[in-house]
C-alpha cells in the first residue's frame, strides 16, 4: 500500500529537478494555448526551460505544471507516439466537441489511469461511462488492456487514448483549462477564476487504478486542486482519495459531481450509446448497406392518430440481413410514426432528423445524410452478434420514446427492405418532402415578429447568447430558427426561449429593441447592444464551437471568413486556433463573428458591411463546399461570376498577395465605402 502524501512529495521533489534537466525549445502545434495549463494559470507563454522555470515559481512547484512543461518537451524530442495514442489533441478538436458538451450527449468527463490487475474490470468501467454519456480519457497500461478485451478506443468511441504512460493525463488537464479559456471567458494569468471555473463547470472525475510512481501520484494528486474527485480502485493509502470498487466507481465518481443520468437498456444485441455516435464503418468493416447512392433508401417521420398505431410495434417489410448477401447494397426504406397530445405536424422534420443521431447510437450501426439521400451500414462484427434491421426499428422506437416521453405517446417503426415497395413508398416520402419545403422556403427575417435564443452554451460560456432568427443559424450551425421555436413549445423553460423583436433600431445592421432588452438580460448585464447582420457594429457574442469565424481585413476594405476545420495559415497573420482565441467565452468583439458555415448563404449576411460583396477570402475546401448552393445564390443577385474573385489559400496566402489578387480580378470590395 503506497502512503500517497509521502508519495506526492518525493515526486514533486523530483519534477522539480527534472526541469532543470529541459534543453530543447517545445512547443504543440495547432493551438493557440502555448502550454495550455501554463498558460491559464500564469499568462506565461512557455517554450523553454527559462519560461517552464519561472511558471514553477509562479505556480508554488505545482505538479501539474512540471509535468505539463516536461511532456511537452519529451514530446519536442521524441516525437508523438504511434497510433492508437493521440499524444496532445488539438484546439480544433474540442470545438467540435463543445455542442456535444451543452447539447446533453456529453454529461461530463473521466480520466483512467494506472495498472488494472484484469482485462474486464476496466474494459467493464469504460463500457459503463460510454453508456452514462461520459468522455472519458486514457492514460498508461489502462490503453492495452483494453484492447486485449476487445474495446476499441479512440474519439470516435469517446474512449480517448492519450499515451502509454500515465504522464499523458496531463492532457486531460490541459483540455479543461482550454474550454475555460475557450469558451468560459477565463483569462490567461486568472488563476483563481481557473480553478473557480474547473471546480464548478468541468464535470470532471479520475479513476486510479494501482502502479503509479511517485512523480504521477503528484500529478494526479494535484488535480484534486481543480475540483476533480480522485477515486482509488486500490494500492493507495490517502485520507484525500476516495476509496472505490469497479463496480460503484463510475456511479461514485459522478454523483460527487452531480451528474445525473438516466440509462435505459435497450434489449437489442449491441451497444447503444452517443459514445457511438462519431465512430464510422469503413467498406471491409460492412456486412451490408443501404443507400449512399448504390441503392434506393429514405426515411420519413409521420404523425398519426393515436388510434393508428401501436406503440413499440416494430415491422419489417421485405428480407431481413440473414437473407441479404455480405458486402451487398440494398434498398431500405425507414417510416416512423408517431403520436401524441403535444405533437404537431410542424415537428415531423426536426424529430426526423434524430434518426440520424440514434441509428448512431449503437455500436455496429451507421446512418450518414437525410431524408432520401441516407447511406446506412451494419458492421460484420454487429452481425455475428445478431443484430438485424428489425434491432434499428427496436432502436429507434425505444430511443424516440426515451427522449421525447412529454412528446410522444406512441411510436412505430416500419422498416422496407423489399425492392418494388420501398420505390413505392418513396414516392410518398418525396411528396411530403416537398409539402414541407414549400411551407418554410423563403421565409425572412421580416416575416416573423419572433426570433429565439439558444443559451445551452452558458454551461461554458455564463454570458453568451446566440439570437436565431429565419435567416441565421445558430452559430454552431446545429439549430435553425424552426428548432428553436419547436424547443420552446416542447420545454417552455429550457435553453431556447423566444425573443420578441421590438422597434427598429437600424434595420441595415439588424439591431432591434426587444433583442437588445433579451441580450443585456440573459447576458447578465454585460451586453447590452447586439447588431444581427454585423461584423463591425456590435456583433453578437461568441462561445467557442463557431463553424467559422468572420473577421475584418482592413488593408483590402473586406472581410474573409475562415472554418475550423482549415489549419493554415491565413491572410490576418493568424491561424483560425488563434483567432478563435481572441473571441471566444461570450466575448462581444468588433471586427469579427464567429458564424456557422450556411450563413455565408444567407441574404443578410455581412448585409450591415454591404452584403456578400464584402467577401475576399475563403479556405479552398469551404468554397467547394458551399459552391452549389453559393453560386446559385450569387445568379439570383446577379453575381455571376463573383466566386472567382474570392481569394483563398491557392491564390493569396498574404495579406499583400491577396491585394495583388483582389485588384487583379477587380473584386468590388476595393471600391466601397471604407469599412474603419
Amino acid at each position: 500500500m503506497t502512503d500517497v502524501e509521502s508519495a506526492k512529495k518525493h515526486g514533486e521533489e523530483a519534477l522539480k529537478t527534472r526541469i532543470a534537466s529541459i534543453q530543447k525549445p517545445f512547443s504543440y502545434e495547432e493551438t493557440a494555448y502555448h502550454l495550455p495549463i501554463s498558460y491559464a494559470l500564469t499568462g506565461v507563454a512557455v517554450h523553454d526551460r527559462a519560461a517552464a522555470e519561472d511558471v514553477l515559481k509562479k505556480t508554488a512547484n505545482n505538479p501539474i505544471v512540471a509535468s505539463e512543461c516536461l511532456l511537452a518537451e519529451q514530446t519536442a524530442v521524441q516525437g508523438k507516439e504511434p497510433a492508437p495514442y493521440t499524444g496532445f489533441i488539438s484546439d480544433t478538436v474540442i470545438r467540435k466537441l463543445g455542442y456535444s458538451l451543452v447539447d446533453g450527449s456529453i454529461l461530463g468527463l473521466a480520466l483512467i489511469v494506472g495498472t488494472p490487475k484484469g482485462e474486464g474490470s476496466a474494459a467493464a468501467i469504460c463500457r459503463e461511462l460510454q453508456e452514462k454519456y461520459m468522455l472519458t480519457f486514457l492514460a498508461g497500461n489502462v490503453v492495452p488492456s483494453l484492447s486485449g478485451a476487445g474495446v476499441k478506443v479512440g474519439l470516435d468511441y469517446r474512449l480517448i487514448p492519450l499515451g502509454s504512460s500515465p504522464f499523458y493525463g496531463i492532457h486531460f488537464v490541459d483540455i479543461v483549462a482550454r474550454v475555460a479559456m475557450m469558451f468560459g471567458g477565463v483569462t490567461p494569468g486568472d488563476m483563481h477564476r481557473l480553478l473557480a471555473y474547473a471546480a464548478e463547470r468541468a464535470k470532471a472525475i479520475v479513476i486510479v487504478f494501482p502502479g503509479l510512481t511517485d512523480e504521477e501520484i503528484a500529478l494526479v494528486d494535484g488535480m484534486r486542486v481543480l475540483g476533480f474527485p480522485i477515486l482509488s480502485l486500490g494500492g493507495y493509502e490517502n485520507a484525500t482519495w476516495v476509496p472505490a470498487t469497479p463496480g460503484d466507481v463510475v456511479r461514485q465518481g459522478m454523483e460527487l459531481k452531480g451528474i445525473k443520468v438516466n440509462v435505459t437498456a435497450i434489449p437489442i444485441p449491441m451497444s447503444c450509446s452517443p459514445a457511438f455516435e462519431g465512430k464510422s464503418i469503413r467498406k471491409e468493416e460492412m456486412y451490408v448497406e443501404f443507400g449512399g447512392g448504390r441503392s434506393t433508401a429514405f426515411e420519413l417521420l409521420r404523425m398519426r392518430e393515436p388510434s393508428e398505431i401501436e406503440d413499440g410495434k416494430v415491422t419489417v417489410i421485405g428480407p431481413e440481413i440473414d437473407a441479404m448477401k455480405e458486402g451487398s447494397a440494398n434498398p431500405l426504406g425507414i417510416i416512423i410514426e408517431v403520436a401524441g397530445k403535444a405533437m404537431k405536424k410542424d415537428y415531423e422534420p426536426v424529430l426526423e432528423r434524430r434518426i440520424h443521431n440514434f441509428v448512431n447510437y449503437g455500436e455496429g450501426s451507421w446512418h450518414v445524410a437525410q431524408r432520401d439521400l441516407i447511406w446506412v451500414r451494419i458492421s460484420k462484427e454487429a452481425v455475428a452478434k445478431g443484430v438485424k434491421i428489425e434491432h434499428i426499428g427496436k432502436l429507434l422506437a425505444s430511443k424516440f420514446r426515451m427522449d421525447f416521453p412529454q412528446l410522444l405517446d406512441a411510436v412505430a417503426v416500419t422498416l422496407i427492405t423489399d425492392p418494388a415497395k420501398v420505390v413505392e413508398a418513396k414516392k410518398e416520402a418525396e411528396r411530403v418532402y416537398d409539402e414541407r419545403d414549400a411551407r418554410i422556403k423563403g421565409m425572412r427575417d421580416s416575416d416573423v415578429n419572433t426570433y429565439y435564443s439558444c443559451t445551452l452554451c452558458q454551461t461554458f460560456a455564463p454570458n453568451h447568447v446566440c439570437v436565431i432568427t429565419p435567416e441565421r443559424l445558430a452559430l454552431c450551425g446545429a439549430i435553425s430558427w424552426l428548432d428553436g421555436k419547436i424547443a420552446y413549445e416542447m420545454s417552455p423553460s429550457g435553453a431556447n426561449q423566444p425573443i420578441e423583436k421590438g422597434a427598429v433600431i437600424n434595420e441595415l445592421t439588424g439591431e432591434f429593441e426587444g433583442v437588445n432588452r433579451f441580450v443585456k438580460k440573459a447576458s447578465h448585464g454585460e451586453i447590452e447592444r447586439c447588431s444581427l447582420y454585423s461584423v463591425m457594429e456590435y456583433p453578437m457574442t461568441c462561445c467557442g464551437c463557431f463553424e467559422a469565424i468572420a473577421l475584418m481585413l482592413p488593408e483590402v476594405n473586406g472581410i474573409m471568413v475562415v472554418n475550423r476545420e482549415y489549419k493554415g495559415m491565413t491572410p490576418s497573420g493568424m491561424t483560425f486556433s488563434t483567432l478563435a482565441g481572441t473571441i471566444g467565452g461570450g466575448a462581444q468583439t468588433p471586427g469579427f463573428a464567429g458564424i456557422s458555415k450556411n450563413y455565408v448563404l444567407s441574404d443578410r449576411f455581412l448585409q450591415g458591411e454591404g452584403g456578400i460583396e464584402r467577401l475576399v477570402w475563403m479556405p479552398a475546401a469551404l468554397k467547394e463546399e458551399l459552391k452549389e448552393r453559393l453560386e446559385k445564390k450569387l445568379a439570383e443577385r446577379g453575381l455571376t461570376g463573383f466566386l472567382d474573385k474570392v481569394a483563398d489559400e491557392t491564390t493569396a496566402e498574404t495579406i499583400e498577395a491577396l491585394m495583388e489578387f483582389l485588384e487583379r480580378v477587380g473584386h468590388p470590395a476595393l471600391t466601397m465605402k471604407p469599412l474603419v
